[in-house]
């Protein structure tokens, strides 16, 4: 792969790397926008040599010579509660109920957000330059066979020690960038993508002032991967207010936002932590507590209610309670009261 680092700016202040972070975000939003005022281009030839790269790797098993001796963890992990990931660090068994054919359905339609994405990129390194007169400033990194840098292209196992615990960060990113300064720099940036499917709203600046902590967190975890600093976090909404806006309509409802994000070595530090807690909680055989605010998306519930002691089914009540009785709003009683009943649920009727 081609070098896929940026840390070479030692003795520079944090607060330049968080501007120059701002400015990327900023400048990614703009250097798509400027690209798609222009029509589409149609290029078979570029499609002919994406689907014959995926068809190449796809054939190459990933995971032939993955270290299965050390608990992996993937990026997206670093915002799954901690419980879930004791069960899966046990190799408790993994949930098995049926999704719901819209859920199904709105996970598919995320990758197919991503993809589009990463194809439009490949589309403006081509296109942009003869479109606009410039050269394009945001371009794809090349793996050493020549791969762009996305996806199962770059594909890894990352084997760390940390605090005295072996264990490996797996999986792959959405992208992996060279971008182009005013100067003339060329800075290399993590791509992650994300959707937004339920209305056009979700975009607007008032509603999505800065990236998610649970995304951050996940390109915290890439960065360790890969040797990166830097990450552009776009976020892609399949929901438009309307096909006909006014610029000033566009600019309150934009389809696409995207954050610069700077990581440090503390935000490493901390995902880190969290891993190598969750690695010794498992050999000590002492669960961390049950995080009723982060249960929807867990992956071992039955696992976990199976596990759930006296006391812990007391805590769980008792937060239950406090919160149902409490004058917080809705929407964040919600999660509380919703994890409650499907752990009552789970174990047969009530706790």
């Amino acid at each position: 792969m081609t070098n896929l680092t940026n840390r070479n700016t030692a003795g520079i202040s944090a607060d330049y790397h968080h501007d120059v972070a701002s400015s990327l975000g900023d400048a990614f939003t703009a250097y798509l926008d400027e690209f798609h005022s222009y029509r589409e281009p149609y290029d078979d030839e570029l499609d002919a040599q994406l689907h014959e790269a995926y068809a190449k790797i796809k054939r190459v098993n990933k995971f032939a010579n993955m270290n299965w001796k050390v608990p992996n963890f993937s990026p997206s992990a670093a915002g799954s509660s901690l419980r879930d990931l004791y069960e899966k660090t046990r190799k408790s068994k993994k949930d098995e109920a049926r999704t719901p054919p819209h859920q199904r359905r709105w996970t598919a339609q995320g990758t197919a957000l991503g993809d589009w994405l990463q194809r439009e990129l490949l589309l403006a390194e081509k296109h942009y330059p003869k479109f606009t007169g410039k050269p394009a400033t945001f371009r794809l990194a090349r793996t050493t066979d020549g791969y762009p840098a996305f996806e199962d292209f770059i594909y890894r196992q990352h084997v760390v020690n940390y605090g005295g615990v072996d264990m490996a960060l797996m999986g792959t990113s959405d992208g992996i960038m060279e971008y182009v300064t005013e100067d003339g720099e060329v800075l290399t940036v993590g791509l992650e993508i994300k959707s937004k499917q339920t209305t056009a709203a979700r975009t607007k600046p008032y509603s999505l002032s800065a990236p998610e902590p649970k995304h951050i967190d996940q390109c915290t975890v890439y960065s360790i991967m890969y040797g990166l600093d830097y990450f552009v976090i776009t976020y892609v909404n399949a929901s438009k207010k309307s096909w006909a806006m006014t610029p000033e309509e566009y600019a309150e409802n934009p389809d696409i936002r995207a954050f610069g994000v700077y990581i440090t070595e503390e935000m490493r530090k901390e995902v880190l932590d969290r891993f190598a807690g969750v690695v010794k909680a498992v050999k000590n055989g002492t669960p961390p507590p049950v995080d009723l605010h982060n249960w929807t998306f867990n992956n071992h519930k039955q696992a976990i209610v199976d596990g759930l002691t006296d006391t812990e089914i007391a805590q769980i009540t008792q937060t239950y309670e406090q919160t149902k009785k409490s004058r917080l709003p809705d929407y964040k009683k919600r999660p509380v009261i919703e994890a409650y009943e499907e752990i009552m649920k789970l174990r047969g009727g009530a706790l």
